[in-house]
């Protein structure tokens, strides 16, 4: 390999060579991390049919082609076919020796800031929850003599009453299941981390769905198989899917609808740490459906405790899902538009050392 081989491979962003026809001509590694494809299936095609940019670019590309000058573009969303957008930076300059060839250099910025922001909610959560725990365990026992009291005047009232007492009766167990739910962050373990085929527990989610709460939906494997073995803990995973699958088919209501279950790998992807250190997240599990999508009012709050988009909604079952991804030390995001969702899970992949002799044998 020589010199500039050499230091067009180690690049550590993704780059691309655009031709004058703006054609994909070449990609270093980085890039084929960020499509989530290999050179060979991206070179020669349309970079714009590659990459989404939230930003009127072509124009200015055009004419830094033109008169041979950098362009720089902070703070746009670039997606690709294979991933949902990520905040980014673009360094776009002219290739010398190569009339009408560009470079385009992606410099993803939303990780990092993501990382120590997710740093801060996860206090704000657990603190929450915390003091819920608390008002927990100070309210249900108050509320099992309330019904048990409602119960038992129950029994001497005629049927206009006995409306009222089975409302209060109703009521309290609605409130009581609502105080389960909280204390069932405070009584989660730690993850019992193991290698376990994240294939199963997708197949696992699948089949009992379709027996059950999303018996009208249609629900799609998309899966990699060349994936590698995960490090977790299957039941916590599990539960993680179903309640995705569950929150998507709860939402497209009686009418049904698709759930796909996509998983790839991503070799680039690297969650910075506040402090500086990285963690490699290279599995990637995504459930998309093509519901109605999150409001937009809860968007950007959708993973806190206690926010909830459904009527009557807790607003802890995707709280839960998110601890449960932070204690796998992995990630968790979600893109939402009209008719497409999706929930992405990022996780990191077995250590090679371990013995995976019994590996799906539990």
């Amino acid at each position: 390999m020589n010199a500039e081989s050499s230091l067009w491979a180690s690049l550590p962003v993704p780059t691309l060579l655009i031709d004058a026809e703006d054609r994909i001509a070449d990609v270093n590694s980085a890039a084929e991390g960020f499509f989530n494809a290999s050179a060979k299936s991206v070179i020669g095609t349309p970079v714009w049919d590659q990459l989404a940019v939230d930003a009127p670019l072509e124009e200015s590309f055009a004419r830094a082609r033109k008169n041979g000058t950098p362009l720089f573009v902070n703070d746009v969303d670039v997606g690709s076919g294979q991933r949902p957008p990520l905040q980014c930076a673009l360094q776009i300059a002219p290739m010398i020796g190569a009339p009408g060839h560009m470079l385009l250099l992606i410099s993803p910025r939303e990780l990092a800031g993501r990382m120590t922001q997710s740093h801060s909610v996860k206090s704000a959560a657990k603190s929450a929850i915390g003091m819920a725990e608390m008002l927990a365990h100070e309210i249900k026992n108050p509320l099992a003599g309330i019904t048990g009291a409602a119960q038992l005047l129950s029994m001497n009232l005629g049927t206009e009453d006995l409306e009222l007492t089975d409302l209060i009766v109703a009521e309290s167990r609605r409130i009581v299941k609502l105080l389960e739910q909280v204390e069932q962050f405070g009584n989660l373990s730690p993850p019992d981390l193991k290698p376990v085929n994240i294939h199963d527990v997708l197949d696992r989610a699948r089949r009992s769905a379709l027996l059950g709460f999303g018996a009208q939906m249609a629900i799609v494997e998309d899966y990699d198989p060349s994936l590698p073995l995960a490090y977790g803990d299957p039941d916590q995973l599990l539960q993680v899917v179903l309640n995705l699958l569950k929150n998507a088919s709860e939402a497209a209501g009686d009418t049904g609808g698709t759930i796909r279950l996509h998983s790839y790998f991503e070799h680039s992807f690297r969650l910075r740490r506040a402090d500086g250190a990285g963690r490699s997240l290279p599995l990637q599990i995504e459930v998309i459906d093509d519901g109605p999508g999150l409001p937009d009012s809860i968007k950007g709050d959708i993973f806190d405790p206690f926010v909830s988009g459904k009527e009557n909604g807790t607003g802890l079952g995707l709280a839960l899902v998110s601890k449960i991804i932070s204690d796998h030390e992995g990630w968790i995001s979600v893109t939402s538009v009209p008719g497409r969702t999706i929930f992405r899970i990022s996780l990191p992949r077995a250590p090679r050392n371990l013995d995976l002799v019994n590996v799906g044998k539990e």
